[in-house]
């Protein structure tokens, strides 16, 4: 008689089809662990729901998502999705916590996990880190969660870094970086659907396409593309292709940025958000380069997209990015303290010739597709779970 399958409740603030690169690594992440053998609850919380509500699903990963509406403040949505995890955990009896996510995820998996005797693990995914260790954040929260998990895990060496000085004791830091599905991402050849996005979107013939993937905010370089653009729309034709959105309270600096610099500010278009890979792929193959100036990071899935595609990326030096590109090998790196010389940097790497902007993009797509696929995460990842089933 075979041995009942483990059972993981996998906790995380956003899941798809919400947007941003933690709704998407948590897919992606509890989709791999469920082909690793192990039952999968997703709780994440929603306000498609009614405040204290629940609706679950399945999907076709074999996992079961259960979506927890939120009250008006994260106090009475914390105790209410405490006793929802003690309900779920009465029903299916899970073998182990996962934690996406430090707050509010990471700190939930593990209290719950502690108060049942359960392994746990949390999952650092960069800006969870970044904005706990100072004040305002919430520093003895992070601590504790960092300090009480069985194990954590975070997506690059420069995070694990980070969380080795802060909690010293905690030992089991582990690198799961995060992949790309390069059959997914590629550059798209059909000249009719590029032709039609063009049009759409009102690129005409010889602008430049400057790139950037996901929610456009101020951790990812707002202020610094919108003053490249400037630049750079005062020199060439250009244009700014969003896929994505922009955050709603960063809107307003869109805004004053569209009074003090109009005709540039008429060369942004924002995409909107793109439910399917394919169109993204789509999106990232009009652009001419892609730009990443990010403040402070973890590592970007858009960086690991844009690059299998095919794009030349200008991006920051910051959290886990540098273990992404290879300056002048397989992309560009702008130090964050020079973010303001962004525009310079587009303007030499337009400056290239073809050929080795050509050959550039290709070692780029190489490195992705050796570096950073499914096959390596899965491993890492079997090496996790064996961990913690055996806690």
């Amino acid at each position: 008689m075979s041995a009942p399958r483990p059972v993981l409740l996998f906790l995380v603030e956003r899941f798809p089809p919400d947007l941003g690169g933690v709704a998407r690594s948590a897919y992606r992440t509890a989709a791999a662990i469920a082909g690793l053998g192990w039952d999968v609850h997703v709780v994440a919380w929603t306000r498609t729901v009614d405040p204290g509500g629940m609706i679950t699903e399945s999907n076709d990963s074999g996992l079961t998502v259960h979506r927890v509406g939120l009250f008006s403040n994260w106090d009475y949505s914390m105790q209410h999705s405490l006793n929802v995890l003690q309900w779920l955990h009465e029903a299916h009896t899970f073998t182990a916590v996962w934690g996406h996510y430090l707050f509010p995820a990471g700190y939930l998996a593990v209290l719950f996990a502690r108060l049942h005797n359960l392994a746990c693990t949390v999952s650092a995914r960069g800006n969870d880190v970044d904005r706990l260790m100072f004040p305002p954040g919430d520093f003895s929260r992070l601590h504790w969660t960092l300090e009480n998990a069985d194990l954590v895990t975070c997506v690059s060496s420069e995070l694990q870094q980070k969380i080795s000085v802060l909690v010293p004791r905690q030992q089991s830091v582990l690198v799961l970086a995060n992949v790309v599905d390069t059959d997914t991402f590629q550059r798209t050849t059909d000249a009719n659907l590029l032709a039609s996005l063009r049009d759409r979107w009102q690129i005409a013939d010889g602008e430049v396409v400057l790139g950037f993937c996901g929610e456009l905010r101020h951790k990812k370089g707002l202020p610094f593309l919108l003053t490249a653009l400037a630049d750079i729309c005062s020199q060439r034709p250009a244009r700014l292709l969003v896929i994505g959105e922009v955050r709603p309270r960063e809107r307003a600096q869109l805004a004053t940025f569209a009074v003090d610099h109009p005709e540039a500010a008429d060369r942004i278009v924002v995409t909107g958000h793109l439910v399917e890979s394919t169109d993204v792929a789509a999106a990232l193959s009009l652009c001419d380069l892609v730009l990443q100036p990010s403040v402070w990071d973890g590592m970007p899935n858009s960086v690991l997209e844009a690059m299998a595609c095919g794009c030349l990326v200008i991006a920051s030096d910051a959290g886990g990015i540098p273990e992404i590109i290879e300056h002048g090998e397989t992309g560009f790196l702008v130090p964050r303290a020079q973010l303001n010389h962004l525009a310079t940097a587009v303007n030499e790497v337009l400056a290239m010739p073809d050929l080795q902007r050509q050959q550039l993009a290709a070692r780029a797509v190489d490195s992705v597709r050796s570096r950073f696929h499914a096959d390596n995460e899965r491993q890492r990842l079997s090496d996790v779970m064996r961990q913690l089933n055996n806690s």
